[in-house]
């Protein structure tokens, strides 16, 4: 017995080397194929972000190469700004009057032309094409409609009997002309997501409900729009991420003004980093963009994850 035991137990190692190599092949062929993605975010994204986080915790004088540690200094002095609590304010106000209103108009492009004909086609690429317009050339295309006096915008308006407003010079009117250039923007591109979301629906659930009598907006209400939760969702942060990322129209038409009344997030950072030489207040403010933008990812994911299991 021992004598066979002995000469089994070469033929067991050789075959559990193989076993073992296969094994090893399985398990590291997907970080194989992801390595080069994974090497492009440490590079670009993780890097930069612990980069900033390391830049917020230090101050450097202008004109030097030296660095002060001073903590959390930086964001006491970041919450203790009042031109940063005001670009917070505008942030939520742009944001609030930005993002329902693109996402509404967005879901109803595309229940408007969600079929498959000639003339939807056409419109589809009508709707879509403010969104494929650089942001700096809208920007400077709608910087003539609003001139005062002689506007398009205002030449219209007188030919109806109306008097226009100073859309870009009135500090209570200048931020909610530029929520109206973000709004005409965004929408054509938040309508794909919605016109790949509405043909993924189940034909049959809909035509059961018109069958049973549910009018049109009955079955927008408790059937469509409930089914549609997990692409609002992306849609939603979508949106919420270019509300803080969208900057150049402040730059083309009011640089922040008039009194600060268009200041966003974004802005103030570029402010600080560079017309006020205060690096380490606009990694502060840098980070905690980053920080929020990661919650509302991580809590829009999961609302989708719920919305997916809800409608299977």
């Amino acid at each position: 017995m021992t004598t066979v035991a002995a000469a089994q137990a070469p033929f067991d190692a050789a075959r559990a080397r193989p076993a073992l190599g296969h094994w090893l092949r399985r398990r590291s062929l997907p970080w194989l194929l992801l390595a080069p993605s994974l090497l492009l975010l440490a590079a670009f994204t993780y890097l930069p972000i612990a980069r900033v986080a390391w830049d917020s915790l230090h101050d450097k004088t202008h004109g030097t190469t030296a660095t002060l540690w001073v903590g959390f200094g930086n964001y006491a002095a970041l919450f203790a700004d009042k031109a940063f609590t005001r670009s917070v304010v505008n942030n939520l106000i742009y944001a609030a009057g930005t993002v329902p209103a693109s996402m509404a108009l967005a879901l109803l492009f595309a229940l408007a032309v969600q079929r498959a004909t000639r003339f939807n086609a056409v419109m589809r690429a009508l709707l879509l094409f403010p969104s494929m317009v650089p942001l700096v050339a809208a920007a400077s295309l709608f910087f003539f409609i609003f001139l005062p006096g002689v506007g398009l915008f205002d030449h219209y308006l007188a030919k109806v009997g109306m008097r226009g407003l100073n859309w870009l010079g009135d500090p209570d009117v200048a931020l909610w002309s530029l929520i109206g250039i973000t709004v005409w923007k965004n929408a054509g591109y938040y309508m794909l997501f919605y016109l790949a979301g509405l043909t993924t629906l189940p034909g049959d659930v809909l035509e059961a409900a018109t069958i049973d009598g549910c009018n049109a907006w009955q079955r927008l209400r408790y059937i469509i729009v409930p089914l549609l939760a997990p692409t609002t969702a992306f849609v939603l942060v979508i949106a919420l991420i270019n509300v803080l990322t969208q900057v150049d129209h402040v730059i083309v038409l009011t640089k922040g003004g008039p009194s600060n009344s268009t200041k966003l997030v974004l802005y103030y950072i570029y402010e600080q980093a560079h017309e006020n030489f205060a690096a380490g207040k606009a990694a502060a403010a840098s980070l905690l963009s980053v920080a929020f933008l990661l919650a509302l990812s991580v809590f829009s994911l999961k609302a989708m994850e719920r919305g997916a299991h809800a409608a299977s």
